[in-house]
């Protein structure tokens, strides 16, 4: 419901979202083609730690997907190093093709605070810091 309310009536406006059932049975297709979970296991050679530069996550997807996405991270928690993937984002164009994501001007403290896991705040990922990049999406 919450997702219909706050995306969905917008996306409305297109015929082939212009239903609740278009607008969930068109995202789960577009889930299912970019296969985030196929391309990441293609793309990271894992290791026990699973622990990665961030560049290196953002030029992989780049490379596979010829989009840049938005990745969103949780801070480290207290003594760790390591920033954890929290989101990966991708954006559609009105036609439903695969565009590089922006976020616009004024956006970013909105989605600061309305994206939490837990009691801690998804925000963009600092490049400068390592990632842990989980290993099975839960």
């Amino acid at each position: 419901k919450h997702e219909w309310e706050k995306h969905g009536t917008c996306a409305a406006t297109l015929e082939v979202l212009n239903s609740q059932k278009k607008y969930f049975g068109k995202t789960l297709e577009l889930y299912q083609h970019v296969n985030l979970n196929g391309c990441a296991s293609d793309l990271i050679n894992y290791t026990s730690f699973l622990i990665f530069q961030m560049t290196a996550i953002k030029e992989g997807l780049t490379k596979f997907y010829g989009v840049t996405p938005k990745i969103q991270c949780l801070p480290p928690e207290e003594g760790e190093k390591a920033q954890t993937i929290g989101q990966i984002e991708f954006c559609f164009t009105k036609e439903l093709q695969l565009r590089n994501c922006t976020e616009p001007k004024g956006e970013s403290s909105r989605l600061q605070t309305d994206l939490q896991l837990g009691t801690r705040e998804l925000s963009v990922c600092n490049d400068t810091l390592p990632v842990y990049y989980p290993s099975q999406v839960q």
